[in-house]
């Protein structure tokens, strides 16, 4: 892989204005593959200004048209469809079945929704007397994290182009590779100058001076709560819409009547998917206390194989956090079922799949968001038990429910404070709305909900 050693600004690589970069490193071997520019808020004004400039002629063009853009984006993502899973392999660890299936599949999928809603979305509608517009809300920063590099990219960025606004993107650091080949793909795919720009650089410099530049109308961000709450303020603070992502510590409830072992084998693979790095992660599972015990020895064998299927973490900081949690359980009561905190392999940034059993929902690991392969299992005595439990974090991002009557699932999944809900193992729908209540963030991404995000409402009267 050879690296830009500029910015994608207003339709081409520049130079970055300072000379430090960042290094890129391979979570298996922990050796540097790449460098990339460390942006600055001089890098940030440039592609602010880029955007802005580029901001009336995009809005203007035709929504059938910004959606044909958007279809040459998708096309060319899939022409780049190897390499793309090869890069988030490289950068993210992530094994290259599942970077093929996922990080690169998944986005592509993604960016072909955009291109159809672009040309189907009423953009204006009567009400009575009035005929409202639909209008976009402007230059859009757009903060993107390491843990789905490009999906996470597409979904800010197809939506927000298929509304008639303009992006400057701050990918995550560790993972700036793709969307370096996000930039090569929105260059041949003929997107206008200025309408899409990229920044790489760290989240508290160029992130920060993102979200604080006064040409911004709008701040998307997908990551920590931590972080989300600070990029809250500086965007409250000037007024600018903000769609924020965040934390989610979601619960799957696992009613009698389930199939026990399904749920139980669903629940696991959940967890471990993209190593435990999954903010919708079902990492807390709850089990009637009759069926507690056979659902620990069930989950702690189904763990037990991911023990050489799972690629590391991101980095040492996140591989040592995620240790710490597991201590802590132990230290707070909690009774290891599977794994553990100890170093799976001599080198990499790699976690052993791990249960923890016997976990309360006070505990730490039932209460903040671990952010890898560790999941928690609780034991409650009935649906209210089950529900208090369900309910009771800070986080309500998404959840499952198991239950051999569907309605008997659904009539409990209503009463969850989250922004999605499995039912039996429902299937992924990129379609569908995605966000979360309470501390999970604000806002929705994907399909239709996504896009009006993206947009803000004029009446005119007769």
């Amino acid at each position: 892989m050879k690296a830009h050693d500029g910015m994608y600004i207003g339709g081409d690589w520049r130079p970055a204005a300072g000379t430090d970069t960042i290094e890129v490193v391979n979570p298996v071997d922990e050796q540097v593959i790449d460098r990339v520019p460390a942006g600055t808020a001089e890098d940030v004004d440039a592609a602010v200004r880029a955007a802005r400039a580029a901001l009336p002629g995009w809005a203007a063009t035709p929504p059938a048209e910004r959606g044909a853009v958007i279809g040459r984006l998708r096309d060319a993502l899939a022409a780049r469809r190897e390499e793309i899973a090869e890069t988030v392999t490289a950068e993210l660890g992530s094994p290259l079945p599942f970077s093929q299936k996922v990080h690169a599949d998944l986005p592509i999928t993604v960016a072909g929704s955009y291109a159809e809603l672009a040309a189907t979305h009423a953009f204006e509608e009567k009400v009575g007397n009035s005929t409202v517009f639909h209008e976009p809300i402007g230059v859009v920063g757009a903060i993107t994290p390491w843990n789905y590099p490009l999906h996470q990219i597409v979904a800010k960025v197809a939506p927000a182009l298929a509304a008639g606004c303009t992006v400057v993107l701050k990918p995550a650091e560790d993972t700036p590779l793709v969307a370096q080949l996000f930039a090569e793909a929105v260059h041949e795919a003929g997107v206008p100058a200025g309408v899409f720009n990229l920044v790489t650089g760290l989240g508290a410099v160029a992130g920060q001076a993102l979200a604080a530049h006064d040409g911004v109308d709008m701040v998307s961000f997908t990551g920590s709560t931590a972080v989300g709450r600070g990029i809250g303020a500086t965007a409250g603070a000037a007024i600018k819409r903000v769609a924020l992502e965040l934390g989610g510590k979601s619960a799957n409830v696992i009613l009698p009547s389930a199939d026990l072992a399904k749920a139980v084998s669903v629940g696991v693979a959940n967890v471990m998917s993209n190593s435990g790095q999954t903010c919708s992660a079902w990492t807390r599972m709850l089990v009637h206390a009759s069926q507690y015990e056979e659902a620990v020895e069930l989950a702690a064998t189904a763990a037990a194989k991911y023990g050489e299927r799972l690629g590391p973490l991101v980095n040492a900081k996140q591989r040592d956090r995620v240790r710490g949690y597991i201590e802590k359980g132990l230290a707070e009561g909690a009774r290891l079922a599977a794994g553990g905190p100890e170093s799976p392999r001599e080198q990499g940034y790699f976690v052993s799949p791990t249960v923890l059993a016997d976990v309360t929902p006070e505990m730490t690991v039932a209460q903040e968001e671990i952010f890898g392969p560790v999941l928690s299992v609780l034991r409650y005595e009935d649906e209210e038990d089950a529900l208090r439990i369900a309910n009771g974090t800070v986080y309500g991002l998404a959840g499952a429910v198991w239950a051999a009557d569907e309605a008997e699932a659904i009539a409990f999944a209503r009463r969850m404070d989250t922004g999605q809900v499995d039912i039996n193992g429902g299937r992924f729908n990129p379609r569908a709305p995605f966000g979360g209540y309470k501390q999970s963030g604000v806002g929705r991404e994907l399909g239709a909900h996504g896009l009006v995000e993206y947009l803000q409402t004029k009446s005119l009267q007769f």
